[in-house]
């Protein structure tokens, strides 16, 4: 991983990137996709809502969902970087990869799996990713045997310990899926009100059964994650403009400066102004 960390974090493998900070970091807002990670040395730390996680060498993170997280490595040093590697999952491929088991698996069953978890890799995940990884070094088997090497990764995902989550992928009806959809929407229209209702009626879910499910999912309600998605754009609008900021909290959907400010320096611990600053000379927490 070290040898071939980027500052773009990108490889020579299509949808593979290494992370390397050689300090630790202050908390960043981050959007995981739907991703395996696996740290190799360090430890990272990342809040989703309410929601503390560690992510500690030798262990795996899957994300199933496009949700907004606070993450950052806590030990990490410049003779000992903190480093990881992830892999962004296709659900078409592991719909493929389903098709071709030799055996029914377990029944899921209807419950929703969380967001995120973090498990221990066991020995032939960790062999299947670091076969993958020293491809970079003969860059001439990548084509032929990249894919070979993703598939076996998704397979010890699908019978591992979250293989729950990684199979709710590949199913189009699934509480993950149908949470899935009204997330994408939120994200695209988080300047505009909504009715939790309307967001059930897009899940094919009943209110009290979508709101438990995007509960479970995220950590947070609707509203909550509508809200964090407007102050993590914000923020990002800020650094670029830091003066102006009555006209970046109506761009993402506050009609009320005063209000736009609480909740902002509620999230980020400064008003929007001087944290996005902070941002900007690195001194923002």
């Amino acid at each position: 991983m070290d040898r071939h960390a980027r500052s773009d974090l990108t490889t020579a493998i299509d949808e593979v990137k290494i992370f390397k900070a050689v300090a630790p970091q202050p908390p960043r807002p981050v959007t995981y996709g739907r991703v395996f990670a696996l740290v190799g040395q360090g430890t990272k730390r990342f809040a989703l809502g309410e929601r503390m996680y560690e992510h500690r060498a030798g262990e795996y993170l899957v994300a199933s969902l496009d949700l907004p997280v606070v993450a950052h490595f806590i030990e990490a040093a410049p003779g000992r970087p903190g480093l990881g590697v992830g892999l962004t999952l296709d659900p078409a491929e592991i719909v493929r990869t389903l098709l071709l088991a030799p055996a029914a698996l377990p029944d899921i069953g209807t419950l929703t799996p969380p967001g995120l978890a973090v498990s221990e890799a066991e020995i032939e995940l960790i062999d299947a990713v670091l076969r993958l990884l020293r491809l970079l070094d003969r860059p001439g088997d990548i084509a032929v045997l990249a894919p070979l090497i993703k598939r076996e990764i998704l397979w010890r995902l699908i019978t591992g310990e979250q293989g729950a989550i990684i199979r709710q992928f590949g199913t189009p009806e699934s509480n993950l899926n149908h949470i899935a959809a009204a997330i994408h929407w939120i994200r695209r229209h988080y300047q505009l009100p909504f009715r939790v209702e309307d967001l059930a009626n897009r899940a094919a879910m009943s209110v009290s059964a979508f709101h438990r499910s995007f509960q479970t999912v995220t950590a947070m309600s609707p509203v909550q994650f509508q809200k964090r998605i407007r102050l993590n754009e914000a923020r990002l609008l800020l650094i670029a403009d830091p003066s102006d900021v009555t006209g970046v909290g109506r761009k993402v959907g506050y009609t009320s400066p005063s209000q736009f400010s609480r909740e902002y320096r509620r999230q980020f611990g400064a008003p929007p102004s001087l944290d996005a600053r902070g941002f900007q000379s690195g001194t923002s927490a």
